[in-house]
């Protein structure tokens, strides 16, 4: 049974929730997202305020997607009423983030700047050259983006060099030893 999936989704007051056989459609103030369902897998429901999603079976597919379509559409809701936001911190000599337009810039060392489109839906913000805050509505779509920028120059455990998310231990080495 799943420990997810048996609890409903509170709908929060500004949020308009439609479901149909096929998707969930949230609005709120941050925009509106869509959730495509597995209608031969689970029920989806809108009752007094709270989104309920049963397995129509007892198969292990069916039971795996009545958690994750419960996982997903709880990230819908709360995207849509208070938003996702990731922090990424940028360790080393020279390292930096700026952003000029829809364009985040990013000095990593190469013998270029890196220069990333944020995607649409998303917003960059760069408190300090060496942070980077990422903001929307989509849950996936800022992990994505936060780890397409980690990927271009990961930490590395001897110096801690690198892009790390803020909070992230990094495991450390010890360097040669004489």
């Amino acid at each position: 049974m799943s420990r997810v999936g048996k609890y409903p989704v509170v709908v929060p007051a500004g949020v308009t929730v439609t479901v149909n056989e096929t998707e969930v459609v949230a609005k709120g103030k941050l925009g509106e997202l869509r959730f495509a369902l597995s209608p031969a897998l689970v029920d989806t429901v809108l009752e007094n305020g709270h989104v309920v999603v049963t397995p129509k079976s007892k198969t292990k597919i069916a039971r795996m997607m009545w958690g994750t379509t419960r996982a997903r559409i709880n990230n819908l809701i709360k995207g849509v009423s208070v938003g996702f936001q990731k922090k990424l911190e940028i360790v080393g000599v020279g390292y930096r983030a700026a952003v000029q337009g829809s364009n985040l810039q990013l000095n990593l060392g190469f013998s270029h700047d890196v220069n990333l489109a944020v995607p649409a839906g998303l917003s960059v913000k760069v408190p300090t050259p060496t942070t980077v805050e990422i903001e929307g509505a989509d849950k996936q779509a800022v992990g994505q983006f936060a780890a397409v920028i980690r990927a271009y120059r990961p930490p590395e455990p001897y110096k801690g060099k690198g892009i790390k998310y803020a909070g992230e231990a990094i495991l450390r080495k010890e360097g040669k030893k004489k």
